[in-house]
């Protein structure tokens, strides 16, 4: 029997495209919090993919009381998600960085130096299609990672530690604490050709004392950023960089002020209602 992935139907209940649009950014943020593994936009809607069917019912129930939406439970075979993300997922362009589907990656670099990451789409994070990866693969190319050591905390699929090492990176070390996550890591670092460059870790990076890089990248969620403040910010290797995403316009001004007793502020980026942060330890 194909295995299902537990998800949501959710259809957004305004009419006027400029409500329905302020909607999506809202339940974004609402979604942010309760650690879905993948997002997909269809015409009427989200389909929103859990880990579990309960982390899905839990899930459900916050939506139960937000008028904005109606949410459906469903089960979704998995030779439906890689079916349908043939053909929906394209490239993604953030500066020299392609991010490509296997199916699309022999042609993807279009620039001399255009460099290409590989990313399978499946339940976990990070095809490079959500806007916060977005802002961080902007922000690490700003820093220029190239003969330095970088740790992506919270590392989804893989794709922010790839696109680090095709920057250049050395070493790079990343850390997640799914091990959905971790698996699906595995298989893009084999695809990228990179297993032997990147350390891969499965485990709690709060538990993992001692870890320090010249560039730290975590695109996590903003309750987590604040949580862990500390934590990112002693990862930080003297010289080195912070770059923060997973955080909303409005968890802004709190994310920023605890990053910022402990770090420089040097740069931010918005697309949407995502921001994304850049801190140096001077």
């Amino acid at each position: 029997m194909p295995k299902q992935w537990p998800a949501l139907d959710v259809r957004f209940t305004a009419a006027a495209p400029d409500e329905r649009a302020s909607d999506a950014d809202r339940l974004a943020a609402v979604l942010d919090d309760l650690r879905p593994t993948a997002i997909e936009e269809r015409d009427e809607g989200w389909r929103v993919f859990f880990g579990s069917a309960a982390e899905r019912d839990a899930a459900g129930r916050v939506l139960a009381g937000r008028a904005e939406v109606d949410a459906s439970p469903l089960d979704v075979p998995d030779e439906d998600w890689a079916r349908r993300s043939q053909e929906a997922l394209g490239t993604v362009r953030v500066g020299r960085l392609v991010v490509a589907p296997p199916w699309l990656a022999q042609g993807a670099a279009e620039r001399p130096d255009d460099l290409v990451v590989t990313i399978l789409p499946s339940m976990g994070f990070g095809t490079g299609h959500h806007q916060t990866t977005r802002l961080c693969l902007a922000l690490l190319q700003g820093r220029n990672p190239a003969g330095l050591s970088v740790l992506d905390v919270g590392s989804g699929s893989g794709v922010l530690a790839l696109a680090a090492w095709r920057l250049g990176a050395a070493p790079v070390l990343a850390v997640d604490d799914d091990a959905d996550a971790v698996a699906a890591a595995g298989e893009n670092l084999e695809l990228n050709g990179a297993a032997a460059a990147i350390t891969l870790r499965h485990g709690d990076f709060r538990l993992m004392p001692g870890l320090a890089a010249d560039v730290v990248l975590a695109n996590l969620t903003g309750t987590l950023l604040l949580r862990q403040a500390g934590t990112l910010a002693a990862a930080v290797a003297p010289g080195g960089s912070l770059i923060a995403s997973g955080l909303t316009l409005d968890e802004e001004a709190a994310v920023s002020g605890a990053l910022g007793l402990l770090l420089s502020p040097v740069s931010r980026l918005v697309e949407g209602e995502w921001v994304g942060l850049r801190f140096d330890r001077r």
